[in-house]
């Protein structure tokens, strides 16, 4: 047996089979202390403090990573994680940049100029059944500057959403660059000498020299230099050089590969390319729309540019597989550019260019056709139940661990509600509920599980960090995927908790922080680690490799891009929700183009893989960050598995084909990591998955999945085979799946109102509120995703599902005085101030006005959970009350401090007797307060939400007052602060 690996990277290392170091020296950092700012969003905050380590790189990145922008720059946080981004974040080159592969170019600034390479054949290492990779490493061919330029730093002058501006100044001597993804042509303007090509990878073979234009070629690759009419070129000893007329502007192309070199070829290409040379590209912007009618999503990818010369406007552009595949309204020339993602067509004579895509759609979770009775049901419950004692099975206590464990129990929440598994579905909906009000609360002194925006940066990094996402800024779309996606969840459930005075603005801010979607909100850099030409994410930015920038998990990516769907859609936000349309289904294509090769055309003969783990700037890596097992490097493609992830099984063929390329190199049958590979099979081969999972009952599940999961995922395959993508629907949680031939059409509903859902085909699905409905092969209704919600919001359970009668012998002891409250002195409880609503806990167990500072100690819940079920609790009271009822609702802030203790969560109850007969006529249970182990008062308020409560406030005659606190999970005591601390506030005059 292979022993489970730590998922995740290593900064640095990589498993392949090149060796690649890097030292980063001189990094010191000493912790922050004392109490952080926090800043309120709603009822959640983050600190403005600093808690943890920042970015880092050459001269005082960590507090101006400006340093390296010009003044005519763009204003706001620099974007991190663009192909480019090495030449604003120097962390390794302090003057200059790491190799800048933008296809069909790749570029170096140095300190005489910008370097070219246009690699065409790639190298590969490594095996077909082991770790390897390919790469268009950068291999310059020659560089362009300004005569004698010599500078201390490159800065950047000027950016847009696929384009750079390298700029150079040495005092005298001044050149500017404009260069970008897609672009054969790279443009130029200088001042104080001549311009000047001088080759570094042999001398030119110089193949026309007329006027302003020269053609010439260096190891194979044919350039063109086109100068201001008026202008000439010369050369001598190999370099080539222009006066530019004293216009100072020109541009260079790279002509595209031709099955021939002949001179008219050349000349002729020459001379197309030329018509568009002076067409300055200055800007370039991309829009998108989601057609929720049609189920498409149109894209425009526009470029601004200024006629230097002549009345031309239009220019030249190549375009990746994804892209080509799916133009609109133009045809591409038959030219192309040999790249690191395959062919790239040119199109000529244009200002934008359009591609249309199918959204085929995501779901909360696969509807329950084939676990919805009998034994299979039966199985799947008793999963559940099994689960409910650590839905989120957590690892580790980072941003990284803590949304795996939160994407867990999204998954439980999800499948226990279609299956009426009412109790699970609360246990799990109440840890990520738990979970999101600790991270988003950045209490005083709380340095841990908080998140602090950093204005220098522009970015809201989560401590504990991991994996870099603090130093490197790697991954944040990663990490705070699972959150987001947790939160839709729990949005779908507790409407209330995400609304934006409640949690829902600090879950903006997580998504405008890795993907901000928003032009107008400069806090964010625009689509931070998006790659908007080349459609797909980047994990890290500042390109110290010599490879360019890397993402490995690219399902993770699509995690955060579903994440965005679904609680755009959970909460009404259409803005988020298309952005989360676009980012998904553009990266959809790119990897069924640049991660799985489905059509197999992007990677290199000889490569002798169908999948990477790896795609670098450079090429593309079957290795991993943490591993060199093959499950792992394929795997971590696939994982997590959600109703977001049917993408992989859009080409069901390859998905055999990729499993059958898992088996051979790893010389069997996977041994780890078996979960998360059967059901990526099972998208292609559902059958084969199934019989593989029920004959396997004792594998070792994936860290963040679980087998009532896979159960269900595997099984309901098997049932509804696999995605049709011949069919697309008017709604964003819709598809259709397709079983030899058998259709079954899929919509779920999140709202409180019924909804009718239209196919492309025609085809037409009425589902009830909060239910996921099925019509075809399968015609089943499941789940209630309103289920429970009371009006204000708040999850209101039926008692006899999740919160039973208790046994009195846990629940209603005679407490022991020692642990919990003593008999209420009369002075206290009977007789307190007939004005006033607030009222202290005290000592003695009263319910008065401000007493003597004290602290009583809250018992431990003894290792069970207690959620919901009072267990040795404090009480206090006050009786005798007559007060008008002012309407609004109970408010309370409880001191806590657990000190360093782990896990504890403290939980509170408030109940009215209006009369005094010894009924309580009105219960309010509030959710666990979830205590962390920095020594310190954290505040416990009504802003948890109520886990339940029951019967209506009214006056009170004679009433009585109770409130209980105890604790709901954790072993180890608290600390509840009294006399003149804790307080609540009653809703009366």
């Amino acid at each position: 047996m292979k022993p489970p690996v730590p998922h995740r990277r290593t900064p640095w290392v990589l498993a392949s089979t090149t060796a690649l170091a890097v030292f980063v020296a001189g990094l010191t950092f000493t912790a922050a202390t004392g109490t952080a700012e926090a800043a309120t969003v709603g009822a959640g905050s983050y600190t403005t403090d600093r808690v943890g380590p920042l970015p880092t790189g050459c001269g005082e990145m960590s507090t101006n990573p400006r340093q390296f922008a010009t003044a005519n720059a763009p204003a706001g946080p620099i974007p991190t994680n663009d192909w480019w981004s090495s030449l604003l974040w120097k962390k390794t080159n302090c003057s200059f940049s790491e190799p800048l592969h933008a296809h069909p170019l790749s570029y170096q600034a140095f300190t005489d100029g910008l370097g070219f390479s246009a690699t065409s054949t790639p190298t590969i290492s490594g095996t077909a059944t082991g770790v390897g990779e390919f790469k268009y490493a950068y291999s310059e061919d020659f560089r362009v500057g300004v005569t004698a330029l010599g500078v201390p730093i490159v800065k950047v002058d000027d950016w847009s959403d696929w384009t750079v501006s390298p700029y150079w100044s040495d005092g005298v001597r001044t050149m500017r660059a404009t260069i970008g993804h897609g672009l054969p042509f790279s443009y130029f303007e200088t001042s104080g000498g001549e311009a000047n090509i001088n080759p570094t990878g042999g001398s030119p073979t110089v193949w026309s020299n007329s006027g302003s234009t020269i053609g010439f070629t260096i190891k194979g690759h044919d350039y063109v230099a086109y100068a201001p009419t008026g202008a000439s070129w010369s050369v001598s000893n190999g370099r080539i050089t222009s006066n530019l007329a004293g216009k100072g502007y020109f541009s260079i192309a790279l002509l595209p590969t031709t099955p021939t070199t002949e001179a008219t070829v050349r000349a002729e290409l020459a001379a197309t390319y030329g018509q568009h040379a002076h067409a300055h590209i200055t800007g370039t912007r991309v829009s998108y729309a989601y057609n929720q009618a049609s189920g498409t999503v149109n894209t425009t990818y526009g470029f601004t540019t200024e006629a230097k010369q002549g009345t031309t406007t239009k220019t030249v552009v190549s375009l990746y597989p994804h892209q080509w595949k799916a133009l609109t309204g133009s045809t591409p020339l038959t030219l192309t550019y040999p790249s690191a993602r395959g062919r790239m067509k040119v199109l000529a004579g244009v200002s934008e260019f359009r591609t249309s895509m199918k959204y085929h759609g995501v779901l909360p979770e696969l509807p329950a056709v084939g676990t919805g009775s009998g034994a299979d049901l039966a199985q799947l419950k008793d999963q559940l139940a099994a689960l409910r004692g650590n839905p989120m099975d957590a690892r580790g206590g980072d941003t990284y661990w803590t949304g795996k464990g939160l994407g867990r129990a999204a998954r439980i929440a999800e499948i226990a509600d279609l299956v009426g598994d009412t109790e699970t579905r609360t246990v799990a909906l109440n840890a990520i509920r738990t979970t999101l009000n600790d991270w988003f609360t950045a209490a005083p002194g709380k340095t841990a599980r908080i998140f602090y925006y950093d204005e220098n940066w522009g970015t809201l990094i989560g401590y504990p960090a991991s994996y870099g996402s603090d130093l490197e800024l790697n991954d944040h779309h990663f990490h705070y995927g699972y959150f987001i996606a947790a939160a839709a969840t729990l949005a779908k459930f507790d409407p209330s908790w995400a609304r934006q005075d409640q949690y829902g603005g600090m879950v903006d801010l997580l998504i405008r922080d890795a993907n901000n979607y928003s032009r107008s909100d400069t806090r964010f850099p625009y689509l931070r680690d998006f790659d908007i030409y080349a459609g797909h994410d980047w994990a890290s930015g500042h390109g110290s490799f010599h490879a360019g920038n890397n993402q490995e998990s690219s399902s993770e990516g699509m995690n955060f891009a579903n994440a965005l769907i679904q609680w755009g859609q959970a909460t009404g936000n259409t803005a988020v929700r298309d952005a989360g349309v676009f980012i998904y289904t553009t990266q959809a294509a790119a990897i069924q183009e640049y991660w799985f090769d489905a059509d197999d055309e992007n990677f290199p003969e000889g490569f002798g893989h169908s999948t990477v783990g790896m795609v670098w700037g450079d090429g593309g890596a079957y290795a991993t960050w943490f591993s060199a097992e093959p499950e792992m490097i394929q795997g971590i493609n696939m994982l997590p598995v959600t109703g977001g992830h049917l993408y992989m099984g859009y080409n069901p063929d390859y998905n055999k084909v990729n499993y059958a390329e898992l088996v051979r190199n790893n010389g069997g049958e996977p041994t780890v990591w078996r979960d998360i590979l059967w059901q990526f099979l099972a998208l292609g081969d559902p059958d084969a998955a199934l019989s593989k999972l029920r004959a396997n009952p004792g594998y070792t599940p994936e860290e963040g999945e679980s087998r009532a999961h896979t159960f269900h995922w595997i099984r309901n395959l098997a049932a509804l085979g696999q995605p049709d993508t011949s069919i697309t629907a008017n709604h964003p949680l819709a598809t259709v799946f397709n079983r030899n031939g058998s259709r079954t059409y899929v919509a779920s509903n999140i709202t409180a109102t019924p909804l009718t859902v239209t196919f492309s085909d025609g085809t037409s699905l009425t589902v009830a509120a909060g239910k996921t409905a099925t019509k075809g092969a399968h015609t089943w209704s499941g789940g209630n995703a309103n289920g429970g919600i009371d009006p204000t919001g708040s999850p209101s359970p039926d008692p006899s599902e999740t919160s039973p009668s208790p046994d009195p012998s846990e629940t209603s002891p005679s407490p022991d005085p020692s642990e919990t409250s003593p008999s209420p002195d009369p002075s206290e409880t009977s007789t307190p101030p007939s004005d006033s609503p607030t009222r202290y806990l005290l000592p003695a167990g009263g319910l008065a006005g401000a007493g003597t500072p004290s602290t009583v100690t809250v018992a431990g819940a003894g290792g069970a959970n207690r959620d919901g079920t009072p267990h040795n609790p404090l009480v206090f009271t006050s009786t005798g009350l007559d007060m008008t009822y002012a309407g609004g609702q109970t408010t309370f802030d409880l001191f806590l401090d657990a000190n360093q203790a782990v896990g504890n969560g403290v939980q509170a109850r408030v109940s009215y007797d209006l009369t005094g007969d010894g009924t309580f006529d009105r219960v309010e249970t509030y959710r666990y307060f979830a205590t962390d182990p920095v020594p310190g008062y954290e505040h416990y308020t009504q802003n948890v939400g109520l886990l339940s409560s029951t019967g209506t406030l009214g006056n009170l005659s004679n009433g009585t007052v109770k409130v209980e606190v105890w604790s709901a999970i954790g072993v180890n005591p608290t600390t509840l602060g009294i006399g003149d601390q804790s307080f609540v506030k009653l809703p009366y005059a």
